[in-house]
């Protein structure tokens, strides 16, 4: 049996279940307690786990992040809640120069099983400062591990592994457009693998890679090529870091061509890491050079019509598909 769920009560629901389970695992932010959560993913949580286990922090993204850092490396595992990854930005030298390199400088003597989490990338006329996505810069730190889910289902899955199954920290990166999103989830208890994409849509014609909410234009674009004779089949990377590029390659293998739709800025991005990979080990089975859609190598604006241009859609995606097919110049 399943459940239609929101995107907020499938986080909520991983949480709940992993903090029932294992007493060790916390959960720190701004206004995730007495107000339920700047977008109410800890609704109600505060009643049932209490103010030593959900707890509000000042506005101070440094000061909690190296609280949190510190009791990870300490035995617990906590959650730290950013209010948009755009303020995590302040807590940079906490995940960048002690959470991703304390086991290496540590000779594998200490971990840090924390997950940082919050809405990630744009979500309309925020303005600039508030409407970057952050999973190309993460995903070159090694020593952590990224994940992007574009649904409740896959959100639920990969948190609950995150929590229980993982020992380096996690960059768990939602969307604050996708928090009132339904999805189906089962009754039973799953977790996901992280570092495994999934093949969302299988086609034949060409392979079409995204992750987060871009995979609505992914799969919106698909529909539309469909009606045009075109079968795209789209993958969902859900984890940028371990990147799983070899599903990417076995599906290039079938469709021959590659067309990469995600929101990062293009320099250093993650759609110019799949490229280099699929063209390093599948130069062969290319019939067309792997092409890609990002968001414009500028800083978002306010303006609708500006955000409107500057990000990723169906159009401009189905174009691009016609273009690797040689059907449009």
């Amino acid at each position: 049996m399943s459940r239609s769920i929101a995107f907020r009560e499938a986080i909520r629901e991983a949480l709940s279940e992993e903090m029932r389970r294992d007493e060790r695992i916390f959960m720190m932010g701004e206004e995730v307690a007495e107000y339920n959560g700047a977008y109410k993913v800890s609704q109600g949580m505060l009643a049932e786990f209490g103010a030593k286990r959900i707890i509000d922090t000042p506005i101070a993204e440094l000061g909690f992040t190296a609280i949190g850092v510190g009791a990870a490396q300490n035995g617990l595992r906590p959650v730290v809640e950013f209010m948009t990854w755009n303020f995590a930005v302040l807590a940079l030298d906490q995940i960048l120069n002690t959470a991703s390199k304390m086991l290496a400088m540590s000779g594998g003597q200490i971990t840090c099983p924390i997950v940082f989490r919050g809405p990630n990338g744009s979500a309309g006329q925020l303005g600039a400062q508030h409407s970057t996505a952050f999973e190309s810069l993460y995903a070159n730190i090694p020593g952590i591990k990224v994940v992007s889910p574009s649904n409740g289902y896959d959100a639920k899955g990969l948190l609950k592994q995150a929590l229980r199954f993982e020992e380096d920290p996690i960059m768990f990166m939602e969307s604050e457009q996708m928090y009132g999103d339904k999805c189906e989830v089962p009754d039973e208890e799953y977790y996901i693998e992280l570092g495994k994409a999934d093949v969302k849509r299988a086609g034949r014609d060409v392979t079409i890679v995204s992750f987060n909410k871009m995979m609505k234009v992914a799969l919106g674009a698909a529909d539309e090529l469909e009606k045009e004779g075109i079968s795209a089949e789209v993958i969902d990377l859900r984890t940028i870091r371990p990147l799983d590029w070899m599903t990417i390659l076995e599906s290039v293998k079938k469709t021959n061509r590659l067309v990469i739709v995600e929101e990062q800025w293009p320099f250093a991005s993650v759609s110019s890491e799949i490229t280099y990979r699929i063209q390093k080990e599948g130069f062969d089975y290319l019939d067309a050079p792997i092409r890609r859609i990002t968001a414009a190598d500028a800083p978002l604006h306010y303006a609708p019509n500006l955000v409107a241009a500057a990000l990723p859609d169906v159009p401009r995606t189905v174009r691009l598909v016609k273009e690797v097919m040689y059907q449009v110049k």
